[in-house]
C-alpha cells in the first residue's frame, strides 16, 4: 500500500511565502517522477511543476521564477517552495507521484493567496 500525503497549505497575503510538502510512504520500489498541480475554482487541474528522476524540473509558465520544486530522496518527499505568491495562486495543491509505475494522488492542501 502507498500513501501520498500533502501539507503545508494555508492563507498567504500577496508577495509572501509558502512551502508545500509531499510525502509518500508505504511499499516503494522507485519514484520515477513526483510533480505538483493546482485546482482553481471553476478551472481545470493543472500541471504546475515536476521534477523526475536525475533531477530534471520543469515548470508551469505562470509560476517560473517564482516556484521552485525539489526532492528529498532518502524521505521520499518533494517540495514546493512558492514565493512571490499571488491571488491568482489560489488553489487547492495536488502532489501527483509515479511509484512502482503507479500513479497516486495526494488529497491536496489549500493555498489562498488574499490581495
Amino acid at each position: 500500500q502507498v500513501q501520498v500525503v500533502e501539507s503545508g497549505g494555508g492563507l498567504v497575503q500577496a508577495g509572501g511565502s509558502l512551502r508545500l510538502s509531499c510525502a509518500a510512504s508505504g511499499s516503494i520500489f522507485s519514484i520515477n517522477a513526483m510533480s505538483w498541480y493546482r485546482q482553481a475554482p471553476g478551472k481545470q487541474r493543472e500541471l504546475v511543476a515536476v521534477i523526475i528522476n536525475g533531477g530534471s524540473t520543469n515548470y508551469a509558465d505562470s509560476v517560473r521564477g517564482r516556484f521552485t520544486i525539489s526532492r528529498d530522496n532518502a524521505k521520499n518527499t518533494v517540495y514546493l517552495q512558492m514565493n512571490s505568491l499571488k491571488p491568482d495562486d489560489t488553489a487547492v495543491y495536488y502532489c501527483n507521484a509515479i511509484i512502482n509505475r503507479l500513479t497516486y494522488w495526494g488529497q491536496g492542501t489549500q493555498v489562498t493567496v488574499s490581495s
